[in-house]
């Protein structure tokens, strides 16, 4: 899968080709503040961009909606349900900071405000995926166990972000391992030097899978022994939001191969190594 965050505010018709040459088959399409696909995606209307996207060999598998939240996103779940698309993914929003019995409890208030929406879920095919993100309710390993047993269907699961938890890869496997039956999309992101500042590129770069320091191996590893069948998603956040992750979109490319090239190379290390 393809973010088309990495590519700011780029035009799709510039960014399928480099998917399709990348081997990519499945969007992921966000809107503005990170990229305006989703706003291209209004403005050229639905027949169009389903029509853009078969000329590449590409289908749109999911829709990024951070600005609707996870009770706003009724006619956003009708759009997927006539596109095709398997998975929305957004935040939990507040409230932040919890630790146990409150945050146990808020978790499980969550979960029956949302109980309404996973029904339109269902009738739409589609299932919403809540990002473990920092400074809100879904931020750590405790309420990410909290949602995996208590979720109410197989509508809904977890965003895997590892950028967002501490950069510890027996820690992250193991997570991964207990929450492995409701991971929607993992990640293939590290946190590197952050994200929240200007920064040089080549140190911003280091979010990118095989430019940090984490070693990704653990946890494939841990998605391979549970047969994980979601997504896995090469990201990054550039800095200020809305730019690609390069200027040039060869070195876009260039990029993303080396990236790619290093999930694969993991992926089957990670095989090997648990057989």
């Amino acid at each position: 899968m393809l973010a088309s965050s990495l590519f700011g505010y780029t035009e799709l018709d510039k960014i399928l080709p480099i998917a399709k040459k990348l081997g990519v088959t499945s969007l992921d399409v966000w809107p503005k503040v990170h990229g305006n696909q989703r706003e291209q995606l209004n403005e050229m209307g639905e027949e169009k961009f389903v029509e853009l996207l078969s000329r590449y060999d590409c289908k749109l598998d999911c829709l990024t909606q951070y600005p609707l939240g996870p009770f706003g996103l009724a006619e956003e779940m009708r759009l997927a349900k006539r596109l095709g698309c398997q998975t929305i993914v957004t935040g939990s929003g507040g409230p932040k900071g919890l630790q146990g019995v409150e945050l146990k409890s808020s978790i499980r208030e969550f979960i029956e405000k949302l109980k309404p929406h996973l029904e339109l879920a269902q009738e739409c095919d589609v299932s919403i995926a809540i990002e473990n993100h920092a400074s809100s309710l879904l931020d750590s390993p405790d309420s990410m166990r909290w949602l995996f047993e208590m979720r109410p269907s197989d509508r809904f699961g977890i965003a895997f972000a590892p950028y967002h938890l501490e950069q510890d890869e027996e820690m992250l496997g193991k997570l991964v391992r207990d929450v492995l039956p409701c991971i929607e999309v993992f990640y293939a992101w590290q946190h590197g030097k952050g994200c929240m500042q200007a920064q040089p590129k080549q140190d911003e770069r280091f979010q990118l899978p095989g430019r940090g320091s984490l070693d990704f191996t653990p946890l494939f590893r841990e998605l391979i022994k549970g047969d994980y069948r979601g997504w896995i998603e090469i990201f990054m956040h550039p800095f200020p939001r809305g730019i690609p992750i390069a200027e040039d979109l060869q070195e876009v490319f260039d990029l993303l191969s080396e990236s790619k090239s290093y999930v694969d190379r993991t992926w089957q290390a990670a095989q090997k190594s648990g057989l």
